[in-house]
């Protein structure tokens, strides 16, 4: 991508950044208004308008192949870039399992929160066993459920050991994994190791755009699985292939900004 004049990009950044801002203070009002009244499936169903809508203030140009899920999933995926939960939620109604730091975000944390995110404590057996409970009560209550199993993110080059839980909540729940291969048009687009955020948000911020290849790959039963560990490598084992192998065909979806504000399109 050609790099942008300075003062070109300066202009995005404002305009992306005020309208970001507007949009979160409404989504923030409507949920003290209305969120006490919601059910997960209501919320789930909110958090997805809320991802597209993110998704198109920053620019996402996605593209996405495979099955997209209809019924409770076990929704898996590698683990890139804060857009992350974003991309897969604009496509997909569900709750996420998010590390506890993001609840303490200024706006973002309490937004997430009444949307139904749910909060674990990695180095907490305690938190982690609850954050599962509850993931089952979602499954159970027809809502899939995402989690980014690495724990970690990467540059996309590689997909880490996946942790385990997810996998046994799902069985207990009865309802398929599904992994999901996220793959970015830009290797700067990664957000790992000691990247600071704000430095990190502004630059994709000035971009014209961010590509996306997103795909759902063939749901995996955990009947087909001798054990949860044997699931877990599974589904880490798709998605590697599929981002070492997969081409950017498919259906390119802008996602829509349907409120009172509109996107820029410069």
């Amino acid at each position: 991508m050609r790099t942008l004049p300075a003062p070109l990009a300066l202009t995005r950044t404002g305009s992306r950044a005020a309208r970001v801002g507007a949009f979160t203070l409404e989504v923030w009002s409507r949920l003290l208004v209305e969120g006490p009244h919601m059910g997960v499936e209501e919320r789930a169903q909110l958090l997805s308008w809320t991802a597209e809508n993110m998704c198109a203030l920053h620019g996402v140009r996605l593209t996405v192949r495979g099955r997209v899920p209809q019924a409770p999933s076990m929704l898996v995926a590698n683990h890139v870039s804060y857009f992350d939960p974003l991309i897969v939620a604009s496509q997909v109604p569900c709750t996420a399992i998010a590390k506890r730091e993001v609840s303490a975000w200024p706006c973002i944390g309490d937004v997430t929160r009444r949307l139904g995110a749910l909060f674990v404590t990695r180095t907490d057996a305690l938190s982690g066993a609850r954050v599962l409970r509850d993931a089952i009560r979602a499954l159970r209550a027809g809502v899939s459920v995402l989690v980014f199993p690495e724990g970690t993110t990467t540059h996309g080059d590689k997909v880490l050991p996946f942790k385990r839980g997810a996998f046994g909540a799902a069985a207990i729940a009865g309802v398929p994994i599904v992994p999901v291969a996220i793959k970015y048009g830009c290797a700067h687009a990664a957000w790992v190791g000691d990247d600071t955020f704000l430095p990190h948000y502004v630059r994709t911020m000035a971009k014209p755009y961010t590509r996306v290849h997103l795909e759902f790959l063939e749901p995996l039963p955990y009947a087909r699985a001798g054990s949860v560990a044997e699931l877990a490598e599974q589904a880490r084992s798709a998605i590697e292939h599929t981002l070492t192998s997969a081409s950017h065909d498919g259906a390119l979806r802008v996602p829509r900004f349907d409120d009172v504000w509109s996107v820029a399109t410069a």
